[in-house]
């Protein structure tokens, strides 16, 4: 019994330590950091097929970015959903754009224009990074599979990193209300 015992404690213990790991996950540029400058490849975006720097395009206005790994079904009602918040924030002159991070990144086009047209998303840019471990400048961790950071006047206001399977409704409600740290 006294071996049951301890060996559902130590099980609880991992489990505990696995969660908090994931709750932990630091990716990405955190707060009050600069983001500085990097070159992707505009996929769905107005200047579609052509590489650019959407961090210098946007400048100092409230801009949501998005690293990705790999778009699953919560990351594309995540992008979804600020893309009807850009769209509602015009007069704010709000943006955002989703970087797909890849070492193959032509084979991710073909499915970026599918969820772009499927999904209507019409305010943020799908684009991708020719390199899977992301612009060296902005530390995204190995483990992260959405790095999202929301900054204005070039300074990072909001971080939310998640592990593959970790971004939930709840977590998308609340990347939806912390926009409101960048529009103030």
């Amino acid at each position: 019994m006294k071996k049951f015992v301890s060996l559902c404690v130590m099980g609880l213990m991992v489990s505990a330590c696995q969660f908090a790991t994931a709750a932990d996950l630091k990716s990405g540029l955190q707060v009050d950091d600069s983001p500085p400058p990097f070159n992707v490849t505009d996929v769905t975006g107005p200047v579609a097929g052509t590489k650019l720097c959407y961090r210098c395009q946007y400048s100092s206005r409230p801009v949501v970015s998005i690293f990705v790994r790999k778009m699953d079904e919560n990351t594309v009602k995540l992008v979804k959903q600020i893309d009807e918040v850009v769209g509602k924030q015009e007069e704010k002159k709000m943006a955002a754009f989703v970087t797909v991070l890849s070492d193959d990144p032509d084979a991710q086009e073909a499915t970026l224009k599918k969820t772009a047209n499927e999904q209507k998303i019409a305010h943020t840019p799908l684009t991708v990074f020719e390199n899977a471990a992301g612009p060296k400048a902005y530390k995204i961790d190995e483990n992260a599979n959405v790095t999202v950071m929301m900054w204005v006047e070039s300074n990072v206001k909001v971080n939310h990193a998640f592990a593959a399977g970790d971004l939930s409704e709840e977590a998308i409600a609340k990347i939806i209300e912390d926009t409101a740290k960048i529009l103030e």
